[in-house]
């Protein structure tokens, strides 16, 4: 059986191979910090499962030090000329996004057909993660479709990916830290010490009233955190169990659905989603630091009506 540890290991050698690459990039001036970073990043991924709270701590307490120090660098690896790449799109044409387009669909058929299939009496993808693994196979497809059709040098895709991978710097780590922010939260009960201050002093007596503080609540939770997934269990243990399901009897699938759609516009409004929002403006080279964020701001605000108005007449009638 195809279980998530297959995903961590496909994202742990790729990490580990830009660790290795930057170690030798002598146009890089931290090199041996992007190494050291890279390297643990890769670490957390191979062997996360195996190392105890304990040792997982440390390890990410010493990406944070690396991060927080400027110890990262920008690698410039050099894979293709300007005039090659340019000959190539010429020659290939729309047909160079293939291979990405590649990514989703194996992702969809492999989420719908592959969920129940079994090989004997074992299933063949773990059927909890059933998306994940199916997204991470349809990356690994479309890599080798792409070096098989455009015969690329033999280290240009990691390379490509190492030089990414540097522009994003620390900010890659976030995801995964907001998310386990929100399982803290869960674990420290600030979910049910949000739910008793918005009881005793938010009008909740009806049901249009729940709805609409959880939809705000989560939008502003995630602006705050930067992550939706770390607002979901705050604000679900607070508002959307007892208030939205229980005392008013709404569907709880609608309500998490719609609800993390709710809080995903507070990611359109937040430097702290810095790898949505930061991390663009910097690629793009946007003379300012917030043009994202500002841009997004109206779709945000008008979202964030239409999610509130949609599960209040959606939550209650199925």
């Amino acid at each position: 059986m195809i279980t998530l540890q297959f995903c961590y290991v496909v994202a742990g050698l790729s990490f580990a191979s830009y660790a290795v690459l930057s170690a030798f990039d002598r146009s890089n001036s931290k090199r041996l910090g992007n190494t050291a970073f890279w390297g643990l990043f890769a670490a957390s991924f191979l062997f996360g499962s195996y190392l105890n709270d304990w040792q997982n701590g440390v390890l990410v307490l010493a990406l944070i030090a690396l991060g927080g120090c400027n110890l990262l660098g920008h690698g410039k690896p050099s894979t293709a000329s300007r005039e090659e790449r340019q000959e190539s799109a010429r020659r290939k044409g729309n047909w160079l996004f293939a291979p990405a387009l590649l990514v989703p669909a194996i992702t969809l058929l492999g989420t719908v057909l592959l969920k129940n299939v079994q090989i004997g009496a074992w299933p063949l993808l773990d059927d909890k993660n059933v998306t994940v693994i199916s997204l991470v196979i349809g990356i690994v497809i479309a890599l080798t479709v792409a070096v098989v059709w455009l015969r690329p040098p033999l280290l240009a895709p990691l390379q490509e990916g190492r030089k990414l991978a540097d522009m994003v710097g620390w900010a890659i780590v976030l995801p995964q830290m907001l998310a386990s922010l929100g399982a803290i939260f869960a674990l420290a009960g600030v979910g049910n010490a949000v739910g008793e201050i918005a009881t005793r002093y938010l009008p909740l007596d009806e049901p249009f009233e729940a709805v609409a503080v959880y939809c705000i609540g989560m939008a502003a939770f995630t602006a705050v955190m930067g992550n939706a997934f770390a607002a979901f269990p705050v604000m679900t243990a607070a508002i959307g169990l007892p208030l939205i399901v229980h005392q008013f009897h709404g569907n709880p699938a609608i309500m998490a659905a719609i609800g993390m759609l709710s809080g995903f516009c507070g990611t359109l409004t937040t430097p702290m989603a810095a790898n949505f929002n930061i991390v663009p403006a910097a690629l793009l080279e946007l003379p300012d630091r917030n043009g994202v964020i500002k841009v997004q701001l109206p779709t945000a605000g008008l979202m964030l009506i239409a999610n509130t108005l949609l599960m209040y007449f959606l939550v209650y009638r199925f």
